[in-house]
C-alpha cells in the first residue's frame, strides 16, 4: 500500500539531492582520468543507454509492450569521468529509445561529448546536437541512407573514413572499422559530427560506452532489480530509485575508505554484517 500511495518522485528527489550533497561535500568523488587514447580529451564525455527489466504481463498489464510480455526500462546518461548518473528516466519499455534521446541530452553544453547506442538514432536530433555544439558518436543503423561527399585516407583497422550527408542535410562522418567483440573481430560502422579527431579516437570513444553496460550489470546483479516488492508502476519506480540510491551511497563509501576490491565484494561484505551488533 505504501508504494501505491506515496509518489516515486519522493525517491527520485532524494537520489538527486543525495548526489548533489555528496559531490559538493567531496568534489573529487568518483573522478578519474580518461583511459588510453581518450586521456587527451578535454570535453566531458556522457554515455547513454537503456536497460530493460522483464516483468510479469499477467499482473503488470500497465507495462505491456508486446504480446504476452511486459517490461520496465531505465534510460541513463552516465558521466564517463565519474561513472555517476547525470540523467535517469524510468518508464515502461513501450516507447522506442530514440523518443527519449532529446530528454537525455537536454542538459549538455557546447563542447561536451555524447556517446549513445544506435537505438537512439534520430537524424533531426543529430542536427540539433550539432547546432548546439555538442559532439556526438553513435553506431550507424543498417539501412541508413546517405550521400558520399568525401573519402579520407585510412590505415590499420580503419576500413573507411568518409564525410557523408544524411537525408535531412546533416553532414557527418561515417567510419567503418574492425573491432573486437567477445573475443571475435567484426566490422562496425560509426557516425559522428566530429571532423577533426582521428578515426581511432572515435572508435575508442564508442568502445568506452561499455562502462554503462557494467553500470547496469552492477545494479541488476547486486541489488536484485529482477525481484519486485510491488506490482504497481509507482512501486517499480520506487524500487529502481532506491536501488540507484543504495548504489550511490556504496560507491561513496568505497571512495571515502579507498576500497581496493570490487563493488560486488563490498556489497557481499555489507550484506553479511549489516544486521550484526558491533560494539
Amino acid at each position: 500500500m505504501l508504494f501505491r500511495s506515496r509518489p516515486a518522485a519522493i525517491a527520485e528527489g532524494l537520489f538527486w539531492q543525495t548526489l548533489s550533497s555528496l559531490t559538493t561535500q567531496s568534489p573529487g568523488f568518483g573522478k578519474r582520468r580518461y583511459p588510453g587514447k581518450l586521456g587527451k580529451l578535454r570535453g566531458m564525455v556522457h554515455l547513454m543507454d537503456s536497460t530493460v527489466i522483464e516483468l510479469s504481463a499477467n499482473c503488470m498489464d500497465w507495462a505491456s509492450h508486446r504480446r504476452r510480455k511486459a517490461a520496465a526500462k531505465a534510460h541513463v546518461r552516465l558521466n564517463f569521468e565519474s561513472l555517476l548518473p547525470g540523467c535517469v528516466i524510468v518508464d515502461t519499455a513501450r516507447q522506442a529509445d530514440n523518443l527519449r534521446a532529446r530528454e537525455l541530452t537536454a542538459g549538455l553544453n557546447s563542447g561536451e561529448i555524447a556517446v549513445f547506442d544506435r537505438g537512439y538514432n534520430d537524424h533531426e536530433h543529430f542536427a540539433d546536437l550539432s547546432a548546439r555544439g555538442v559532439v556526438w558518436v553513435t553506431r550507424c543503423k543498417e539501412g541508413t541512407v546517405w550521400d558520399l561527399l568525401e573519402r579520407r585516407a585510412v590505415k590499420g583497422r580503419i576500413l573507411e573514413d568518409n564525410v557523408i550527408c544524411l537525408t535531412n542535410g546533416t553532414h557527418c562522418r561515417r567510419i567503418e572499422a574492425v573491432v573486437e567483440v567477445d573475443g571475435k573481430e567484426q566490422k562496425m560502422a560509426f557516425l559522428t559530427n566530429q571532423m577533426e579527431w582521428s578515426a581511432e579516437t572515435i572508435v575508442e570513444l564508442y568502445r568506452a560506452r561499455w562502462e554503462i553496460e557494467l553500470f547496469f550489470k552492477q545494479l541488476k546483479q547486486t541489488l536484485k532489480l529482477c525481484d519486485f516488492v510491488s506490482y504497481s508502476a509507482n512501486g517499480i519506480r520506487w524500487q529502481r530509485w532506491m536501488a540507484l540510491l543504495v548504489h550511490l551511497i556504496m560507491r561513496y563509501l568505497a571512495w571515502v575508505s579507498q576500497w581496493g576490491h570490487s563493488f560486488v565484494r563490498l556489497f557481499a561484505l555489507l550484506r553479511g554484517v549489516i544486521w550484526r551488533n558491533i560494539d
